[in-house]
């Protein structure tokens, strides 16, 4: 039987407006192969460090590979991921998953181009990033690699400002669980639905309807990993999906399966991310 651990990191002060959460993976090995290996979406964007081993991924149809003292950041994720020890032995993995107000503080990046990939962070960035990832392989202790990348972020977040406009848009779709519509954000700010999905594009990868869709995934399948059973599912049903067709379309895009055919695969893998 395989191990996996997942330890909590609190991140630095200034670092928790924008981090949803830091935490450190480790596993004696891949899991068994009857097992699903799924990650649903969560809205997060995801610095990850392979210390020990690498992960093999899949990212809807197609394959990543991320080898040892690898830096990667995947993009916005709207679709399922599955994913497992590279080889079978024992790894080490640290993810910093950035909320959707996040991720543009720390990277000028073209978002869209970063949308379902998981990409090596020394090819999107700067030589600052090379060289830190020759820290990170230097450093012996997961202690000291974590104090690394948050300082790198720290230096990061200096040098970047608020997008007042954007942040408070996230900030209504995040209170709403996804329930609010794109012609509400429009009354709000004053900006046309074109605009406002030049802004999303910009600084997430994807527009302000699609990050409702997966926020209010992520809070019904976070009520559906915590209890499976019908009742709990029709009850959470309804109050974020028209009707069972509208549930069944999103479940299958986010998850690649039914509820039926999910429920008796589920680990603690596929529900971990859902977890603050």
């Amino acid at each position: 039987m395989t191990d996996f651990r997942f330890m909590p990191v609190t991140p630095h002060p200034l670092l928790s407006p924008y981090i949803a959460k830091i935490w450190v993976f480790e596993s004696s090995g891949r899991l068994p192969a009857q097992e699903k290996k799924l990650i649903v979406p969560n809205t997060n964007l995801k610095l990850t460090l392979t210390y020990r081993n690498g992960i093999s991924a899949h990212v809807g149809n197609k394959p990543f590979l991320q080898r040892e003292n690898e830096l990667t950041l995947t993009g916005l994720i709207d679709t399922p991921v599955t994913l497992d020890p590279y080889e079978d032995a024992q790894t080490g993995t640290i993810i910093i998953e950035f909320n959707p107000l996040g991720a543009y503080r720390f990277f000028h990046l073209q978002y869209t181009e970063v949308k379902n990939e998981i990409a090596d962070l020394a090819d999107l960035s700067s030589n600052l990033t090379r060289a830190l990832r020759t820290q990170l392989a230097d450093a012996e202790d997961v202690s000291l690699k974590l104090q690394l990348l948050q300082n790198f972020l720290l230096k990061q977040l200096e040098r970047s400002t608020a997008d007042a406009i954007y942040d408070h848009c996230i900030q209504r779709i995040t209170v709403t669980q996804g329930l609010i519509t794109v012609a509400q954000l429009e009354k709000e700010t004053g900006y046309s639905s074109r605009w406002l999905h030049r802004k999303f594009s910009a600084h997430l990868g994807t527009g302000a309807k699609n990050l409702a869709e997966i926020v209010r995934f992520k809070h019904f399948y976070q009520a559906y990993s915590a209890d499976a059973s019908p009742e709990h599912l029709k009850q959470h049903l309804y109050h974020y999906y028209y009707d069972q067709s509208h549930f069944l379309r999103a479940f299958k895009r986010f998850t690649g399966t039914t509820p039926t055919e999910l429920q008796n695969s589920m680990n603690e893998l596929s529900t971990r991310n859902f977890r603050s």
